[in-house]
């Protein structure tokens, strides 16, 4: 049974370790012994190869704040790779720090500031604006149809310095996981090919994947569950 299990769970998600399965395991109210899965994980060679840190030298740790509640602050970004044919494509990355929910991934060859607005003109109509976007130096970001688009609708644009990307870490971190789980897993046919695919992580990313920094749930149960005791605590205190 356990066996079947990890199976099944290591198939649909190919770039999960065994933290990450095991706490789908427990999700699925499976009372098996820690040791006990970890042992038939390693029976069935499911490890996955760990890459060795270098060592850094000590930096001074500027901290990221954390918003308190949804659209406070969004990130955003840009990546790219390419397709089968060898042609290139970008991608453009918007993230809800608040409970890491991915709310879009736009795919083309080319993705101009006036892309960046349209797209997130289209996040306004489904959910509202953030009171801040924090977003690097690239010319789309410093442009002017960006920048009036921002100021028109009341967005604060927090730029990060200059060769400083640990200062956007919470994008940073979700561009590698998308990377690993969708980018390097697959060799696309075509920009349709692309956006299939992402669309389909993005809909495990936000309900089903856990995540460590929001107590090993998903981040629509993280929004959820701080919805409801925000609802409580008013209740109680009325």
């Amino acid at each position: 049974m356990i066996k079947r299990v990890l199976q099944q769970l290591s198939q649909r998600f190919v770039r999960y370790g065994f933290a990450m399965l095991f706490k789908l395991i427990r999700r699925m109210k499976h009372a098996w012994n820690h040791k006990r899965v970890r042992r038939v994980y390693r029976e069935l060679g499911l490890n996955l190869t760990q890459r060795r840190k270098r060592r850094l030298p000590t930096r001074v740790k500027v901290p990221l704040t954390v918003p308190a509640g949804p659209n406070e602050t969004w990130s955003a970004d840009f990546m790219s790779d390419q397709l089968g044919c060898g042609r290139r494509f970008r991608t453009f990355n918007v993230l809800d720090d608040f409970n890491r929910q991915v709310l879009a991934v736009e795919v083309d060859t080319s993705l101009s500031s006036s892309r960046v607005v349209r797209s997130l003109d289209q996040l306004k109509q489904v959910r509202g604006l953030p009171k801040r976007i924090r977003v690097d130096n690239g010319p789309e970001f410093r442009s002017t149809r960006f920048t009036q688009w921002a100021q028109s609708n009341g967005v604060e644009v927090a730029y990060i310095q200059p060769g400083k990307p640990t200062q956007n870490a919470l994008i940073e971190r979700l561009n590698g996981t998308y990377r690993r789980e969708v980018l390097n897993c697959y060799a696309f046919e075509d920009l349709d090919d692309v956006r299939r695919i992402t669309e389909d992580w993005m809909h495990t990313y936000n309900t089903i994947r856990p995540h460590q920094a929001l107590d090993g749930i998903s981040p629509r149960a993280y929004a959820k569950q701080k919805s409801q005791a925000k609802t409580l605590l008013s209740t109680g205190n009325n």
